[in-house]
């Protein structure tokens, strides 16, 4: 039975988007975890390999039934803020009830057949205070390893997602958010569908909390909502732009462009296909974001790239002459 969330007009009101560090540390070992998840990230996994190595991740996996089912929501809590840091994350991980904490963890044992009884559940579950620590140590390893080296790129790509979904949302209502949000979703009659082979049943009343949007570069092909209380309903999709997020620019600048505005320039043009930030262009063009900063406002003052801010950032984007003298060469040779 799919998961049906009803939202009244005070969960409409505090509908709200949030980029979570800890979040993206769980994907991501849960990406691990999941071979299917892997397709888009191969190239960050061929670098990874010898960090994973050294990660012993056997307590981590015991809460992460590999076929799907549930993982404890106080591993990846719904963050309260919208751009929380990962210590402040973190600390308020570490903080979670024990009993609230065991009751999560039970429930995601049974998802594992014979997981409950094993040596590592029996202990887990006799000592949740102690089994939250350890999971906090785990985790944050897990994110010095794995992800801080890599974060501003991944950040400036969730910043930019949430300014295009707010867009959406701004000029279409719910509706047009969930349009093409995931295929998984729909929005119909002031209720969230979620298509899901786990079973939930019933209707999720959100009780004026609104619903949390994370977008995550790591949860594709998936889309993970419910979260049961005391954590606010929480849906956590596939962050647009993140099959290219550990590519090199694959376009090649028209040689006109090149010899008009430079090379550097004109790679620059030619890999914004959607809005970008100047950390985000800097992460993939292996650049220092204050050289990238200039070559923008070049583009900017030439008439080729608007620039508008979301949140601390300042995300840009081609303008029609751009795309014109992106497409001259080829309509020259056509």
């Amino acid at each position: 039975m799919p998961l049906r969330m009803r939202l009244g007009v005070d969960d409409l009101l505090r509908c709200r988007f949030a980029v979570s560090p800890l979040c993206q540390t769980h994907e991501a070992l849960r990406m691990l975890r999941r071979p299917e998840r892997h397709g888009y990230h191969r190239p960050w996994l061929r670098r990874m390999r010898a960090a994973v190595a050294e990660l012993d991740l056997s307590r981590m996996w015991l809460f992460m039934p590999p076929r799907g089912g549930y993982t404890p929501d106080f591993l990846g809590a719904p963050p309260d803020v919208p751009s929380a840091s990962f210590a402040d994350e973190l600390a308020r991980m570490r903080s979670t009830d024990p009993a609230l904490a065991r009751a999560e963890m039970a429930r995601s044992l049974t998802c594992t057949p014979g997981a409950a009884r094993s040596p590592a559940g029996r202990q887990a579950l006799a000592d949740p205070a102690r089994t939250v620590q350890e999971l906090a140590d785990l985790t944050e390893r897990a994110w010095h390893a794995l992800l801080a080296p890599h974060w501003a790129g991944v950040r400036a790509l969730l910043e930019a997602d949430i300014a295009y979904r707010s867009g959406r949302l701004a000029a279409g209502g719910w509706e047009a958010l969930f349009a093409d949000l995931h295929p998984d979703l729909a929005w119909t009659d002031d209720t969230l569908i979620h298509s899901t082979p786990h079973d939930f049943p019933g209707a999720q009343q959100a009780d004026g909390r609104g619903v949390l949007m994370v977008p995550s570069v790591f949860v594709w092909p998936d889309v993970i909502s419910g979260f049961a209380a005391p954590w606010q309903p929480t849906v956590i999709y596939p962050a647009r732009g993140m099959g290219a997020l550990w590519q090199a620019p694959a376009a090649k600048a028209p040689s006109a462009l090149v010899r008009l505005v430079g090379r550097t320039r004109a790679a620059i043009l030619s890999d914004l296909e959607g809005p970008s930030s100047t950390t985000a262009l800097a992460h993939r063009h292996g650049m220092a974001p204050s050289s990238v900063s200039a070559h923008l406002s070049v583009l900017r003052d030439a008439g080729l790239l608007t620039a508008r801010r979301h949140g601390h950032q300042v995300l840009y984007e081609r303008l029609p002459l751009a795309v014109a003298l992106l497409g001259a060469e080829s309509a020259a040779r056509g």
